[in-house]
């Protein structure tokens, strides 16, 4: 069943729609370490050519097992996918990638944290999802956690390769940032075979990249490579699925409360699998985060929870 073209005015967010977004904050929260662990044994572009392909993979099985229609393959369709395959793939996987080689985890979060503010006026302007005060407010006030959470010092500008590292972080953003808004405006298309097609995209890009700067890629590691399959399947498939259908139907700026748990699950994360102490700071940030996401979304949660 193809999804309805975006309408103006946006329907409220459902109970599934705040459920997807947990569930994907949970999911990329966690990315950040898996991929550290990945480029221990594989290259920058390995890395992302491996889940990439990997993702359009499991997305192309799970399509022919469900029997999922294909769009028509007119050039507007044509050129959306190869748009958002490269915007929302290849390009911020391989920036991602190349740029945790020479940064610190904690900055590749708070460059995703800072993604809304990407795409609020980007949707205002190309979108059909005005700007309100209240919405500005809220990603505001939500970012300003992320930066409690994280600390001021990862935003200051580093030696030789890492100030391009940083740089490279924040582009990735922004490329996630124009993918979305180009998500929201695409054609009628089933979900499945968009997140497999765009996919599809993303891996003839990278693969061809990979082998012709890393060569082909040797075994390594149990960890290295179990990282590579566990980026392929759940932030790379699962993830590009539920993202694709909460941003056509929810819109591209409640997608990006997704951004600011990322951070928190990787605080937690090192907390309760690294053993690192939670820092005071984590719970200051969590109000503020929480705080932010009321106030940008203070309909929507009436609506829901007078339910």
């Amino acid at each position: 069943m193809q999804t309805a073209t975006p309408a103006a005015g946006l329907p409220a967010p459902t109970l599934t729609n705040w459920i997807s977004i947990a569930v994907l904050g949970l999911i990329w929260g966690g990315t950040f370490m898996v991929v550290s662990v990945a480029l221990r044994g594989y290259g920058p572009l390995t890395v992302a050519g491996a889940r990439v392909s990997l993702g359009a993979l499991t997305l192309f099985a799970l399509q022919y097992a469900l029997r999922r229609p294909w769009p028509r393959f007119d050039r507007r369709m044509i050129t959306y996918l190869l748009l958002i395959g490269v915007l929302n793939t290849a390009l911020p996987f391989t920036l991602l990638s190349w740029g945790q080689q020479y940064v610190p985890s904690a900055f590749a979060g708070i460059s995703m944290a800072a993604l809304p503010l990407f795409v609020l006026p980007l949707a205002h302007v190309f979108s059909d999802e005005p700007l309100f005060l209240r919405r500005l407010i809220g990603v505001v006030v939500g970012f300003i956690g992320a930066l409690v959470l994280i600390g001021p010092g990862v935003l200051q500008i580093g030696d030789g390769l890492e100030p391009l590292g940083q740089l490279a972080c924040l582009a990735a953003a922004m490329s996630y940032a124009v993918a979305s808004i180009m998500t929201r405006r695409a054609p009628p298309i089933d979900p499945i075979a968009f997140a497999a097609l765009t996919l599809g995209v993303g891996t003839m890009v990278l693969v061809p990249a990979m082998l012709l700067v890393e060569g082909v890629p040797s075994i390594d590691t149990r960890q290295t490579t179990l990282a590579i399959l566990f980026l392929g399947v759940f932030p790379t498939a699962c993830a590009a699925l539920l993202r694709i259908v909460v941003i056509r139907s929810a819109g591209s700026v409640f997608m990006t409360l997704v951004n600011y748990q990322v951070p928190l699950w990787s605080v937690l994360f090192g907390a309760l699998i690294l053993n690192e102490v939670l820092p005071l700071r984590f719970f200051a940030a969590l109000a503020l985060i929480l705080c932010g996401l009321a106030i940008s979304q203070w309909g929507s949660l009436k609506r829901l929870f007078s339910r």
